[in-house]
């Protein structure tokens, strides 16, 4: 652990440098330990051999050719990608009501913006997963240097990365795949296959299913292009090294054995809490995302009654179906209140 071992080595040295709490706690207690380990090494554009292995310890771990620590989202990394493989007058492909950092990223790298459209699942109110007929058009009409697609979607929809990349391949452009709700998905073969193995450039976040940090993320490329000077343009030259060693530790945790013990226990307890709730409608590919549906109320209703009556709050709702996301940190103890309070609700309503 190159960037843990480091933390506790500056732990014990009297720092005549910034940060300018100085290790100590004199204004957040509760942070205590935070501070300690709050350090002013180097910036990540020229990160020093600790750094450096780290993260080439993670490229091996997931087998990509490079893999980067993000201490800004996910955000950064689509920036990021976009301003590796794109230039001013290249036209890059985005999906309409993508996360609003596809066309951010776009715009910084002076591209032509050309959008697709997504069709809704009216069953559940919610987009489907991109699919390869739907870009192949673009791809034929336009000189499309780079397409960008959200997979999985937030309701846990995943799209056919292999299929779409090699449509990318046939027009020569570049696949940008933004996984952030899939940074599970390359420690289980359970969940759907993950695009890191597969696309040109793909950005995860720890934080939002992976146990991470607020806000914590990962790029990960199988190309040669210099993705350090990309990150050169955006990245704070004072990272916080608290964060960049706890997404060591995650990814280290993930890819351990008590790790996927961990994960697969989750999967079983979604699985079981599925069979035990017959009556409740569980939608999307991707059985950490609770996409849940009961006939005889709306998803705006089902979602009051699961606030107000049960003291669970969901994600996301819309007028069809609810979404409650379970990261692996969701314990069991969640998990049977959420059971007993759907099957409750079934008997009420």
């Amino acid at each position: 652990m190159e960037l843990v071992n480091l933390l506790r080595k500056h732990s014990r040295r009297l720092l005549f440098t910034t940060p300018s709490h100085s290790q100590k706690t004199f204004i957040f207690k509760k942070l205590a330990n935070l501070y300690k380990l709050d350090i002013s090494e180097t910036d990540t554009h020229n990160p020093v051999d600790v750094l450096k292995k780290a993260e080439h310890n993670a490229a091996k771990i997931y087998g990509v050719k490079q893999t980067k620590f993000l201490t800004n989202g996910s955000s950064s990394g689509i920036i990021t990608a976009v301003l590796a493989c794109v230039n001013r007058g290249d036209k890059i492909l985005l999906w309409n009501n993508a996360h609003p950092c596809h066309k951010n990223a776009a715009k910084l790298a002076g591209a032509d913006i050309i959008t697709y459209d997504v069709p809704e699942i009216a069953d559940w109110g919610v987009p489907q997963a991109v699919t390869s007929d739907i870009l192949k058009p673009y791809l034929l009409n336009y000189k499309i240097k780079a397409v960008i697609i959200t997979s999985p979607t937030y309701e846990g929809y995943a799209a056919n990365i292999k299929e779409i990349k090699d449509l990318c391949t046939k027009y020569n452009c570049y696949l940008i795949a933004d996984e952030a709700h899939g940074a599970l998905y390359p420690f289980s073969n359970r969940l759907p296959e993950s695009a890191v193995n597969i696309a040109d450039f793909t950005v995860q976040s720890l934080h939002k299913t992976a146990g991470g940090l607020n806000p914590t993320a990962l790029i990960h490329t199988n190309t040669d292009l210099d993705i350090n000077k990309a990150l050169n343009l955006i990245n704070t030259t004072s990272p916080s090294y608290p964060l960049l060693a706890s997404v060591e530790y995650n990814i280290s945790y993930l890819n351990s054995a008590r790790g996927k013990k961990k994960l697969n226990l989750l999967i079983d307890e979604l699985e079981n809490l599925k069979k035990q709730c017959p009556d409740i409608r569980f939608g999307g590919d991707d059985i950490t995302k609770l996409l849940i549906k009961y006939d005889k109320l709306s998803g705006e209703e089902l979602s009051q009654i699961l606030y107000e009556k049960y003291n669970i709050e969901d994600e996301k709702t819309n007028p069809v179906s609810t979404l409650l996301l379970c990261g692996i940190g969701t314990s069991s103890k969640k998990i049977k209140a959420l059971h007993t309070a759907l099957n409750s609700i079934v008997k009420k309503y």
